[in-house]
């Protein structure tokens, strides 16, 4: 088992992603950002001719980028899919009321999302990630007429092109922050997406199997490979996600006024999904319940008259799960309502628009920075592995 360390982690700072780097520098020093970004709407899918007129150096970076690691197990990635469709809902929930509010928890993370998409769109991160879930999970996701893969290789260059404007415009602290979104936080936004959802269904009382929350972390560990994540530095297993985890956490968690910020404008929107005002209090008492008390305090994330009463989802997730697995009938109509649901709340966070990913030309100006999966044994999270930071 890899240890993660206090001298390992902060090795993960000074490291970027060297390829989708050097293609965005070359786009800026050749003041081809632009047309890269209006030929790029057109790229929307695996295997599509390439649009004449694209920047060589663009044309290279997504030849290159254009297809899956080597090492893909696709007997792994297709129990991931299965995974996906047995749990849409509830992993879409843990996504929108865990995984981002986790992304707000830590202060330098919050800054920098707060200053690379408009606040004037507050869904569009929400939007994107659901969509690039979405994209993952379906049977071709890999193949020709996609839109998994262009989304994966245009995420990479928006990474990018946020670095390249953090350094040039001397907006970054580097000695305290290291290299912006360097490799320690996107593999702290894997786990987030990952090992913190598998946590989050646990929470929620849904039975996952072994294989299933494996199959998961696993296509996780794909994307990221695709994202330009070292994954050579990326915990192999559950158990070394729980390690990292932990450890990234203790090193960055904490209030920041920019985390409270995004964390209104996800209740607000979500609040807004929810029809009429009845139901309200139970975004912020799902968050509550998903982060923990400290953490959404930090948030300020509202306390309300559901605190208590969301406490019992799990049973009720619980009774849900035991009549589908009794009943195929039922099982199928649930699996619908799921698909539906998603669907519903994607076309509400998008607007009926597609996300293109552009590369941002500028940041915000007053940024500034010094079929089931077979269920086996149940899934039951790692324990935690440190009390306090470790030393070397």
């Amino acid at each position: 088992m890899a240890a993660f360390t206090e001298a390992s982690m902060n090795a993960l700072r000074h490291t970027g992603d060297e390829l989708a780097d050097a293609t965005v520098a070359t786009l800026f020093e050749r003041g081809e950002v632009g047309k890269f970004n209006t030929l790029m709407r057109y790229v929307s899918t695996a295997g599509a001719p390439l649009p004449d007129g694209l920047p060589d150096v663009a044309r290279e970076y997504l030849e290159a980028t254009g297809a899956p690691p080597a090492w893909v197990d696709w007997g792994e990635m297709e129990r991931a899919r299965l995974f996906f469709i047995d749990n849409n809902v509830h992993i879409a929930t843990a996504l929108s009321f865990a995984s981002m509010p986790a992304c707000y928890l830590v202060p330098h993370v919050a800054k920098l999302l707060s200053a690379s998409h408009g606040l004037a769109y507050p869904s569009k991160r929400m939007a994107e990630t659901g969509q690039f879930t979405v994209h993952l999970m379906q049977p071709d996701a890999f193949e020709a007429g996609s839109r998994f893969i262009p989304a994966a290789q245009k995420v990479r260059l928006l990474h990018a092109s946020i670095r390249h404007h953090l350094k040039r415009e001397d907006r970054w602290d580097a000695d305290a922050l290291g290299t912006p979104i360097c490799q320690e936080d996107m593999i702290g936004g894997q786990m987030f997406f990952s090992m913190l959802v598998l946590d989050s269904l646990h929470r929620l009382g849904i039975h996952m199997s072994e294989e299933g929350a494996d199959a998961y972390y696993y296509a996780w560990r794909v994307v990221g490979a695709m994202l330009g994540v070292d994954q050579e530095a990326v915990p192999g297993s559950l158990d070394e996600a729980r390690q990292f985890l932990d450890l990234y956490m203790l090193r960055h968690m904490g209030p920041s006024a920019e985390g409270v910020h995004l964390t209104r404008q996800l209740i607000d929107l979500y609040e807004e999904v929810v029809p009429g005002t009845l139901f309200d209090p139970i975004v912020s008492a799902l968050i509550r319940h998903l982060v923990g008390d400290t953490c959404a305090d930090w948030l300020q994330v509202p306390r309300t008259s559901w605190d208590t009463l969301v406490k019992a989802v799990p049973h009720l997730l619980g009774v849900m799960e035991t009549i589908e697995d009794r009943s195929p009938l039922a099982a199928w109509a649930l699996d619908r309502v799921g698909h539906l649901t998603t669907f519903l709340e994607l076309s509400s966070l998008t607007r009926g628009r597609v996300m293109h990913y552009a590369v941002p030309e500028q940041l915000r100006k007053e940024y500034d920075v010094s079929g089931a999966v077979p269920r086996t044994r149940r899934w039951v999270p790692p324990s935690a592995t440190v009390a306090g930071r470790p030393t070397d």
